[in-house]
């Protein structure tokens, strides 16, 4: 089968960017640290069913989310706390709390399971948003691919400056020595319980954005935009997702 494109979009798209997504769907597809390729597009499944779910607009609406009960409306793939993470991290991340997401570990969500969760969620979200940037359709979700996750979490994964437990530059290995080539920012260890997560989100963020030693160049522009023009956007698009990063 032929890999999805952005061919016939309103606007050109870089072959660079293209190849990223695509990157992203196949990674979404196949087998990973902690869930099989079937979870791992059911996750992105209700990740784009979440904007749609009535509990979560009520929440939203509401003072606090804690003060509204009920069921969300899913797909029925996933486990309820798996689909309350999803819906969560959606639709109103800006009042996630360190008390959820310890609630979510006590009723059975390995902290592990939780970072994989959050880096198949932004992946999806990123290449979608991207779509309805372009007017254009999102892409079909892959097809899961057969097998069994690795099940294998790191040993330097550890407490740090998160609620969850990530690998810290000192703590790396030498397989994991990659994570930190452009710097050891919190932003880049906070997936790094689940390394290929954190491996597929920059990956996107390169493509999409700009890579960490353009990040530092201020002298050159990368884009068809000036950097003022980039982080005048991104300033814009965080204050409106009330990103405090």
């Amino acid at each position: 089968m032929s890999e999805p494109t952005w061919e016939g979009a309103a606007a050109p798209v870089r072959a660079d960017v293209t190849e990223a997504h695509r990157a992203a769907w196949r990674r979404l597809a196949r087998p990973g640290a902690w869930f099989d390729g079937a979870t791992r597009t059911a996750i992105a499944a209700e990740t784009r069913n979440a904007p749609a779910c009535a509990l979560c607009a009520a929440r939203k609406a509401a003072l606090s989310p804690a003060v509204v009960a009920g069921a969300h409306d899913s797909l029925g793939a996933l486990p309820d706390i798996m689909v309350d993470a999803v819906h969560r991290i959606v639709t109103d991340p800006a009042r996630l709390s360190r008390g959820w997401y310890e609630g979510l570990l006590a009723d059975g969500l390995a902290d592990t399971e939780y970072v994989e969760l959050v880096g198949v969620v932004c992946q999806t979200v990123s290449v979608d948003t991207f779509a309805r940037a372009l007017g254009a359709e999102p892409w079909d979700l892959p097809a899961p691919v057969a097998g069994a996750p690795a099940r294998h979490r790191p040993a330097g994964v550890k407490p740090g400056g998160a609620w969850t437990p990530w690998i810290a530059p000192e703590d790396a290995a030498e397989t994991e020595a990659d994570l930190y080539a452009q710097g050891g920012a919190n932003i880049r260890r906070a997936l790094s319980a689940v390394p290929d997560e954190q491996r597929g989100f920059f990956a996107l963020v390169d493509a999409q954005y700009l890579s960490g030693p353009q990040i530092r160049d201020f002298a050159t522009d990368y884009r068809a935009i000036t950097r003022a023009q980039i982080e005048l956007l991104a300033g814009r698009v965080s204050a409106l997702n009330q990103c405090v990063y």
